[in-house]
């Protein structure tokens, strides 16, 4: 894949002096009329730009100009056409959040890493656990649970304990956080097509909080969650440094 190249940039010195170099070299057209998007940050920046453009369905190639770059190839300022034109692409299916507030508001959000639920005082969550719509634990005790995709396996999922993903599995992480009871879960795999639903127990008393990926919604009283079945995005990855290569190499990392 090769062609007109827009870049956008993370608010950063090093990302910013980046782009300009790299447009002097290469030139750029406007996002209206790009064939491919080149993000220039670290994999927060990559999050917020796959969600900021993903309307337009352009397939984004990043490099990594930050602390993390899960989701970016390595910086570097020459042959940059080539690289893009020999990437090869790794199409995300996002999750669908769907949460409902004690308000009775509702909130529709993708997220391309993953849907996490948090406690938001110092009460313990106590939530049902339901999935394709038969409850499978009647009261998780934690701090919270999160529910990943296969690219998001690596980031809040690993810190949580819960399980990497090979990419192409078709495969979701259910992941508690600090769970309590019941004392011994730790989560479970679950494919693709499993409708996730948390219902808040108690929640006057222990307010929940649900997030996809940043897009934060406070006092939640109930929380759906499904594999995305309209919405995709495509990342380019250099042929030596792909995606499922660097979750394969993940789970070997001591």
């Amino acid at each position: 894949m090769s062609g007109r190249i827009v870049f956008v940039a993370a608010q950063t010195k090093e990302a910013a002096e980046a782009r300009v170099a790299l447009v002097a070299r290469y030139g750029e057209v406007p996002l209206d009329d790009a064939d491919v998007i080149v993000a220039l940050g670290g994999d927060g920046f990559m999050l917020r730009t796959l969600h900021r453009h993903r309307a337009r369905a352009l397939p984004v190639y990043g490099m990594k100009l930050g602390t993390v770059g899960f989701l970016m190839n390595q910086l570097s300022l020459d042959d940059l056409e080539a690289r893009i034109a020999q990437a090869q692409p790794t199409i995300l299916r996002p999750l669908q959040m769907e949460a409902v507030t004690e308000a009775g508001n509702s909130t529709s959000s993708l997220a391309f890493n993953e849907v996490s639920l948090l406690r938001q005082t110092k009460q313990a969550a106590h939530v049902r656990v339901l999935l394709n719509g038969v409850a499978k634990i009647e009261e998780l005790v934690c701090d919270g649970v999160l529910v990943s995709t296969t690219a998001g396996s690596t980031a809040y999922n690993l810190s949580a304990h819960g399980p990497i993903l090979p990419l192409g599995s078709h495969l979701l992480a259910l992941t508690p956080i600090s769970p309590f009871r019941p004392r011994r879960w730790r989560g479970a795999i679950l494919p693709a097509i499993t409708e996730v639903k948390f219902e808040i127990l108690d929640p006057y008393k222990r307010p929940v909080s649900a997030t996809a990926d940043s897009h934060e919604v406070r006092d939640v009283i109930e929380v759906s969650i499904r594999e995305s079945h309209e919405q995709t995005v495509t990342l380019l990855f250099d042929p030596e440094h792909n995606l499922e290569e660097r979750i394969l190499n993940e789970q070997f990392e001591l």
